[in-house]
């Protein structure tokens, strides 16, 4: 005999169903000891510079105009160059999740090297190819058309060592996703750029937000490769990094100063993307 059927209870009114969180997932006992010795290795550091604050004067330093004038270049290069990276990277990044071809394998090896680059070889680099003896600044010099030592280099500069972190990071989520979606959105009708546009992007937006937020932030903290392409001219070429390099020989306490926004940036815009992507747990 059949056992009877239980009816199935459905929610009153004015009661909600209550979510059942992700199971916490077990760690070893020993982990956290080496985990907080590699927080605090990064931690002490910065709280020892905010330590080193002078509060009294921190107002007048970092609202100085040539700090302004830094913070100011630095930001609108850096969201220049975030652009710029997306509208690169992220065909890139397509390409590399999606290609199996060994020549494009070679293409993605030399588009993620500034991730290993020391940024001063990467400005040289730039140098080479747009300086005006460079292979393609040459050409561009004759006809008026000058690249280095400008603002656009700013740009170029951090576009070159920052959009591999956007590419790797909206690849990584291409690649856990997998293609199936836009095989079945192909074998419903769809086009190649309308699956593009309307599957493939609305899926693996997390990765491109998180790409976006890691682009910019390196862009905005670029030196090395800035210092090489670009130069350090006041309101042209100086961004806040050379600033605060620049200050730390003639007025240590602006240096600092300077050093603790860029720290904050870099926090607000980490830590937003860390909070929207915070997972459930129990």
């Amino acid at each position: 005999m059949p056992a009877p059927l239980t009816p199935r209870r459905t929610p009153t009114r004015g009661t909600s169903t209550r979510r059942t969180p992700t199971p916490r997932t077990p760690v070893p006992w020993w982990l956290p000891v080496p985990a907080v010795v590699g927080g605090l290795f990064v931690v002490v550091p910065v709280l020892a510079m905010v330590g080193r604050v002078d509060w009294s004067s921190f107002v007048a330093l970092v609202t100085a105009p040539a700090s302004t004038t830094a913070l100011g270049l630095s930001l609108g290069t850096a969201a220049a160059a975030t652009g710029v990276s997306f509208v690169l990277g992220y065909p890139l990044a397509v390409l590399f999740a999606r290609s199996t071809s060994r020549w494009v394998g070679v293409l993605r090896a030399l588009v993620l090297l500034p991730l290993v680059l020391p940024p001063v070889v990467g400005g040289l680099a730039l140098l080479a190819a747009f300086g005006r003896l460079g292979v393609l600044g040459a050409f561009l010099d004759e006809h008026g058309l000058r690249i280095a030592f400008t603002t656009t280099a700013v740009v170029m500069a951090q576009v070159f060592v920052s959009m591999p972190f956007l590419v790797s990071s909206i690849e990584g989520s291409l690649r856990t996703g997998g293609g199936r979606a836009e095989r079945v959105a192909a074998t419903l009708g769809a086009g190649p750029t309308r699956t593009f546009l309307t599957v493939t992007t609305p899926r693996v937006l997390p990765g491109i937000t998180s790409g976006l937020v890691l682009c910019g932030a390196r862009a905005l903290g670029e030196f090395g490769a800035t210092l090489t392409f670009a130069g350090s001219l006041e309101g042209v070429t100086r961004t806040l990094p050379l600033e605060v390099y620049l200050q730390r020989e003639v007025d240590p306490d602006t240096a600092v100063a300077l050093a603790l926004v860029l720290v904050v940036v870099a926090l607000v815009v980490i830590g937003t993307t860390t909070l929207r992507n915070r997972p459930v747990i129990a």
